[in-house]
């Protein structure tokens, strides 16, 4: 199994089309004022859908880059507006949160090998380092 598209709600189509586009998002679906899908550079796909309203989000939204503070400088350069700026967690990440027009929450973050492979991962019998499939 391949967890490799999410759905999130929008409000205002053209404002989250244009939000995720300055991300670093590729446009590949164009359905206004319905439906979007992006892709990220190594193929992921993401994408909206237009709901009435966004309730109060349980989810967050990860994306992965390879040099995160350059990616939150360039971004707040173009406008964007971050909760919290790149900041070391306990647990190994280095992080960054916003919220895209609609309010869902997103991290932007840098894990690195403790991504996938953290000191307290449970269970190294399927993958083992190094040999990710």
């Amino acid at each position: 199994m391949k967890l490799n598209q999410v759905t999130v709600g929008c409000v205002d189509y053209d404002q989250s089309v244009a939000f995720y586009r300055q991300l670093g998002l590729a446009q590949i679906v164009d359905s206004p004022p319905r439906y979007a899908r992006f892709e990220t550079p190594p193929g992921e796909t993401f994408s909206i859908h237009t709901v009435e309203k966004v309730g109060a989000p349980t989810t967050i939204i990860y994306f992965e880059c390879d040099d995160l503070d350059q990616k939150v400088a360039d971004l707040q350069s173009a406008g964007l507006t971050f909760e919290t700026e790149p900041t070391d967690q306990n647990w190994g990440w280095r992080e960054a949160r916003l919220r895209d027009p609609a309010g869902n929450p997103l991290c932007l973050f840098h894990g690195g090998d403790n991504r996938r492979f953290p000191p307290w991962r449970i269970d190294n019998s399927t993958t083992e380092k190094g040999n990710e499939k």
